[in-house]
């Protein structure tokens, strides 16, 4: 098998493995990298609000080593909770669980060893930091059974992809502090929002098979919704950058990102997937856009 999914990317080193490790390599969906961006901006954008940017740039690698492994275990405990659901809906049947491709057993130790890549990260932080991490490991465990009690399983979902926010922050703060929450507050919006876009891609199959989402939830109303995370999560993000640095600048920092959104909700069609899936993946560029936002608030000169 060498496409896993209709929206896989195998590019570069990844389309050299062999068949066999490629198969894991899609199951922790490294040929979909836009998982482990959206995981890490959070994680980055702490760090530079908080002023570490140029001292604790060794921590933002350690970041994205850690979201890259993390992001990684998570899809592969998601598939391993939902293969029944995935080999029911058109776009996942083909996952190397659903397919039977995988056996569930070699999808633990799998999920075991990025677990074990994940700990070294940890292991890099001070207590606090440390602490504030682990304390994510019940909603993370819990977020593939939400699609199952709630049309909101988005909203848990940007409780668990936000948490860097409050990690990043106290690792270079050294404490968690008024703006670190807003910053996670405004993520949980810009999470719930992008997500919105991407469950446009399963509307269909996710009603027969009764899965729940925000996307089903929201009807013909997807753009405003959006519209309305996007916004949220603008002025959490805006406040939290003021409480760093109180000056017009904040807004100027900003604007670019406020620009983008706006655009992806302007152009978003909920009957169009694969314009969906562009909108979705274009929140890459949101992240660095953000974090470009926290270095210019966050650097002292």
């Amino acid at each position: 098998m060498t496409d896993i999914v209709p929206d896989s990317q195998h590019r570069g080193l990844l389309s050299l493995l062999p068949p066999h490790a490629r198969l894991y390599a899609s199951l922790a969906r490294f040929d979909r990298p836009i998982g482990w961006w959206l995981l890490f901006w959070p994680g980055a954008w702490g760090v530079a609000l908080a002023g570490g940017v140029t001292e604790r740039w060794t921590l933002i690698l350690w970041l994205l080593i850690g979201s890259i492994a993390m992001r990684g275990a998570g899809c592969v405990y998601n598939d391993i909770v939902d293969r029944d659901l995935d080999a029911s809906v058109a776009r996942t049947r083909s996952r190397p669980l659903a397919s039977g491709a995988v056996s569930p057993r070699a999808a633990w130790v799998w999920l075991l060893a990025l677990c074990l890549i994940g700990l070294v990260v940890l292991l890099q932080l001070h207590p606090p930091a440390a602490i504030v991490s682990l304390a994510a490991i019940a909603p993370v465990a819990a977020y593939p059974f939400m699609k199952r009690i709630t049309w909101w399983p988005q909203a848990w979902l940007g409780l668990v992809f936000s948490w860097g926010a409050l990690v990043g922050w106290t690792e270079t703060w050294n404490a968690l502090t008024l703006p670190g929450m807003l910053l996670y507050a405004g993520t949980i919006f810009w999470v719930i929002g992008y997500d919105t876009i991407y469950a446009l891609q399963d509307r269909e199959d996710d009603a027969l098979v009764g899965i729940r989402s925000s996307a089903l939830a929201l009807g013909r109303h997807v753009r405003a919704g959006v519209a309305v995370c996007y916004v949220l999560a603008l002025a959490f993000w805006s406040t939290a950058l003021w409480q760093v640095r109180a000056d017009p600048l904040v807004l100027a920092a900003i604007l670019p990102l406020a620009v983008h959104l706006s655009w992806q909700v302007a152009t978003l069609r909920d009957d169009d997937g694969d314009a969906a899936l562009h909108r979705f993946r274009s929140n890459r560029t949101a992240g660095l856009l953000m974090f470009l936002a926290c270095v210019v608030v966050g650097t002292r000169i």
